[in-house]
């Protein structure tokens, strides 16, 4: 399993929380929203998705990341 922090322009809220939660479960993917911080910690198995898709399943939720 591999892991990532990206940080995410636009959540502020626990509907913004189970939004990006939600999506990357879709994909296969466990994340850990922290508002304060405007991070998600993402565990993800390289085998079955990348970043990219990572980073597209929370963009097209409507949110900006930027790293």
């Amino acid at each position: 399993m591999a892991k990532t922090i990206l940080k995410v322009e636009g959540m502020s809220c626990q509907h913004c929380v189970n939004s990006v939660e939600g999506a990357l479960k879709e994909i296969g993917a466990e994340g850990t929203v922290d508002l304060r911080s405007g991070s998600v910690e993402v565990t993800y198995n390289e085998s079955s998705t990348t970043v990219d898709k990572i980073k597209a399943a929370i963009e097209d939720q409507g949110y900006d990341v930027k790293s």
